[in-house]
């Protein structure tokens, strides 16, 4: 796979949960199917105004690959259902309705920073992973 056909995974780059989440998805994506980058940089404001999206709102984690983009819980369910095998399982949870799903995300969305808390900065990705990290 080119990797300028990757898939993309935006998040909030001093979120601590959020960069948990993206460390949990590169080391069970063996394949290296996901590039990353955060919702702040320059690249992922142009992604978002591209797609339509507020680039100032980061209360969603954003995936896109080429003109498809998921948002909030669907992007979980989306990451599970591509690294395959036995991730598949959860992304099962699909049946149970966006709405329902959303409102999940958007109370855990709002409260991240008091439950995990924050960095002062975008994280600095392990030497193995920095190739999969657009940093434009």
């Amino acid at each position: 796979m080119n990797a300028a056909n990757r898939p993309v995974l935006l998040f909030d780059g001093v979120c601590n949960l959020c960069n948990a989440s993206v460390q949990w998805v590169l080391l069970r994506d063996k394949q290296g199917v996901f590039r990353f980058a955060s919702l702040q940089s320059d690249f992922g404001r142009q992604l978002l105004t591209g797609h339509g999206l507020d680039p100032g709102d980061l209360s969603s984690v954003v995936l896109t690959d080429g003109e498809k983009i998921w948002l909030k819980s669907d992007v979980p369910l989306e990451i599970f259902r591509r690294l395959g095998g036995w991730w598949k399982i959860p992304a099962l949870l699909r049946f149970i309705p966006r709405p329902v799903r959303d409102t999940v995300y958007d109370f855990i969305a709002r409260n991240r920073y008091r439950w995990w808390g924050q960095r002062e900065q975008c994280m600095m990705p392990r030497k193995e992973w920095k190739d999969r990290f657009i940093q434009v």
